[in-house]
C-alpha cells in the first residue's frame, strides 16, 4: 500500500517507518473501516463529535463531580492548538511529549497536538528523568507539556534540548494562563489518514523502549472494530477504568471510544482499585476497564454490589483466569469482558461478550481482524495446537526504526510474543508469555530494565530478573541477587534495593520479591539461564 500526500513539514516520522516489506499485511474488510485519504483523528473525534451529539452533551468528568462538555473540550483543545503553532512554532510533523495523569487537561492537550497535525507522544508521570530521556532522545520532541505536579523530571530530562511548559499551575507561563489568551478557534491541519499521530512507548524484553507509530486512521480503527462489534456504546453509556491514557488501552477506553461515540468518560488520576470502583459506582459508569487484579481486589474488599450497576466490565492487560470470571460472575453478575490486545496493533483485537462468551477463553478474532497459531518456522498451526498467536487486520506494527521489526513481523502477521491455541470454533486461549516481559497486574514490565537499575546499586554484584506467579496480580518481579563480598543480604538490605529502583525506574516495576544467592545459574558459554530460575520459583514460591 503506497502512502498518500503527508502534510508534515517535519519528516521525522515518514523518514523513520520501517521498509515496507517488513510492514504487516494490513486489511480494511468492514464499511467502517474505509476511511478518506485526508483524515485528522481530532477533526472526527471532537469537532465532528459536537456537531453529532451537541455541543452541551457532558465529555469528561471528574471525581469532584465538575463536568466538561463536548463543546468545552472543543474550546480548550483549539486553544491548545492555538498554543502550540503561535507561541511555540510546532508545525506538523513536530512530536509533543505530553506528561500527565488521567484528566482534562491531559485529553485536551491530546487533542490539540492531533489539530495541529503535529504527533503526540504521551508517556506516565511515573517515569523518571533518566527514562523520560530515553524516551525523548528516540522520538525528538520540540515541546513537552507536563503536569505542574510533575515537573522535576520533565525539566531534568528535557535540559536545553526543548522547551517544557507546565500545565495546571498559576505561573503566567503555565498552558492554563496562555490558553486563556486564545480565542479557542482554530483550523485543524488537513492530515493524511496515514501521517503518523501518535507514536506509542511499549516496554522491550531488551529494556530498550520500542516506539510503535500509528496513524490517523489507525485510532478510528480500535474504534470501529473492539469498541463498535463487542462494546456497542451509546451516547448514554459513562466510561472508567484504571489504565493511563498513555497506554493505548486506556487511551481507547477512556478517550477514544468514549468521543467516537458520543459518551461521556470518568477520569481518574491514581486510585485502588476499591477507589476507582466506588467513584465509577458514584459517577454513574455503565462501562469499566481495568485488570483481572483489581477486579479480585473490589470482591476481597466485599464491595461487588459497587460494581452491579455496570453494563459491560472490560478485563484485560494481563490473563483473565477463569475462576476470578466466575467470582465476579457471581458476585455481581457481570459476564467480564475478556480481551487482548497490544501497543503494536493499538488496542483488543481477540475478545469476546455477551453469549458469545467462554470462560477461561479470551475470546474470537474481534471483526476486522483474522488470528492464527504459528509454529516457530511461521507455519500456521490447526485446531488444538499450541504455537504463537499471531493477527492481521487494520492496524499493525511499525516500529520506529527498531531492528525488532523483523522479530513482530512474519510474513505478514503480527506475532504478539503470547502463546496461545485455537479451538475448531475460533476461540483463543491464553497459554504463556513468550518472551521474557512480565505482565504484573496489567502493566508490562522488561526484566532487563529491572536488571539494568539493580546493577547500579553499589553493593549489587549481579541479579537476574524473573516473574513469579502470583495469585492476585498475575505475576510479580522477582530479582534474584548476588551482593558483593561482605554485605549481608536480609530484610534490610531487601527493602534498600526495592527504594533504590524505585528512585531509578518507574515504582511499579520494582521487585517485589527479592532473593539473595551465592551465583547465578550460567551455561558453560557463560549465558544467564533464566529457565533454571524460573524452576526455581516452582519449588519455592514463596518469597
Amino acid at each position: 500500500m503506497e502512502l498518500t500526500h503527508s502534510a508534515h513539514q517535519d519528516t521525522f516520522t515518514r523518514d523513520h517507518l520501517p521498509p515496507h516489506d517488513l510492514w504487516p499485511t494490513l486489511e480494511f474488510t468492514l464499511p467502517e473501516l474505509q476511511y478518506p485519504t485526508r483524515l485528522n483523528a481530532a477533526t472526527v473525534l471532537i469537532d465532528e463529535a459536537v456537531a453529532k451529539f451537541g455541543a452541551d452533551s457532558p465529555a469528561l468528568l471528574a471525581p469532584d463531580g465538575t463536568r466538561q462538555s463536548y463543546g468545552e473540550l472543543l474550546t480548550r483543545a483549539n486553544q491548545v492548538a492555538q498554543v502550540l503553532t503561535e507561541d511555540f512554532g510546532i508545525i506538523p510533523g513536530n512530536r509533543v511529549m505530553l506528561r500527565a495523569p488521567n484528566n482534562a487537561w491531559l485529553v485536551a492537550c491530546w487533542l490539540g497536538v492531533l489539530k495541529a497535525g503535529a504527533v503526540v507522544v504521551t508517556t506516565m508521570p511515573a517515569l523518571r528523568a533518566a527514562e523520560i530521556t530515553k524516551l525523548a532522545e528516540l522520538t525528538g520532541p520540540s515541546l513537552l507539556l507536563s503536569d505542574h505536579r510533575f515537573m522535576d523530571d520533565a525539566r531534568l530530562a528535557a535540559g536545553t534540548n526543548f522547551p517544557v511548559v507546565s500545565v495546571g499551575s498559576s505561573d503566567a507561563a503555565d498552558l492554563v494562563a496562555l490558553t486563556a489568551t486564545k480565542s479557542g478557534s482554530f483550523t485543524n491541519v488537513d492530515t493524511a489518514a496515514d501521517d503518523v499521530a501518535l507514536l506509542g512507548p511499549t516496554s522491550g524484553t531488551t529494556g530498550v523502549p520500542k516506539i510503535t507509530m500509528h496513524f490517523h486512521r489507525d485510532i478510528l480503527a480500535n474504534a470501529d472494530t473492539f469498541a463498535k462489534h463487542i462494546l456497542a456504546p451509546t451516547a448514554d453509556d459513562v466510561f472508567a477504568g484504571s489504565p493511563p491514557l498513555a497506554f493505548t488501552f486506556g487511551l481507547g477506553g477512556l478517550v477514544v471510544f468514549p468521543l467516537r461515540f458520543g459518551a461521556s468518560t470518568l477520569l481518574t488520576e491514581r486510585t485502588t482499585p476499591l477507589e476507582l470502583a466506588q467513584l465509577s459506582h458514584d459517577a454513574g459508569a455503565t462501562i469499566l476497564f481495568t485488570a483481572p487484579t483489581a477486579y479480585r481486589a473490589i470482591l476481597k474488599e466485599g464491595q461487588a454490589e459497587l460494581l452491579r450497576p455496570l453494563r459491560l466490565a472490560v478485563s484485560a492487560g494481563e490473563h483473565l483466569p477463569a475462576a476470578t470470571w466466575q467470582a465476579v460472575k457471581d458476585a455481581t453478575g457481570l459476564e467480564l469482558i475478556d480481551g487482548i490486545g497490544s501497543t503494536e496493533l493499538l488496542h483488543v483485537f481477540i475478545s469476546a461478550a455477551g453469549d458469545a462468551i467462554r470462560p477461561g477463553t479470551t475470546g474470537k478474532a474481534v471483526p476486522g481482524y483474522r488470528a492464527t497459531i504459528l509454529d516457530m518456522e511461521g507455519n500456521e498451526l490447526g485446531p488444538d495446537e499450541v504455537g504463537r498467536l499471531a493477527i492481521i487486520g487494520p492496524t499493525g506494527c511499525r516500529y520506529l526504526d527498531d531492528e525488532r521489526q523483523h522479530a513482530y513481523v512474519s510474513n505478514g502477521w503480527n506475532v504478539t510474543g503470547d502463546t496461545f491455541v485455537m479451538d475448531a470454533e475460533g476461540y483463543f486461549t491464553y497459554q504463556a508469555r513468550s518472551d521474557n516481559m512480565i505482565v504484573s497486574s496489567g502493566y508490562n514490565i522488561g526484566a532487563p530494565e529491572v536488571e539494568e537499575a539493580l546493577i547500579q546499586h553499589p553493593d549489587v554484584l549481579e541479579t537476574a530478573v524473573v516473574a513469579r506467579p502470583d495469585e492476585q496480580r498475575g505475576s510479580v518481579v522477582c530479582a534474584f541477587v548476588v551482593l558483593t563480598e561482605g554485605i549481608e543480604g536480609n530484610p534490610a538490605k531487601a527493602k534498600e534495593l526495592q527504594d533504590f529502583v524505585k528512585s531509578v525506574i518507574a515504582p511499579y516495576k520494582y521487585p517485589r520479591d527479592i532473593r539473595f544467592v551465592e551465583e547465578l545459574p550460567r551455561n558453560p558459554s557463560g549465558k544467564l539461564q533464566h529457565f533454571k530460575l524460573r524452576d526455581a520459583l516452582v519449588q519455592s514460591p514463596a518469597s
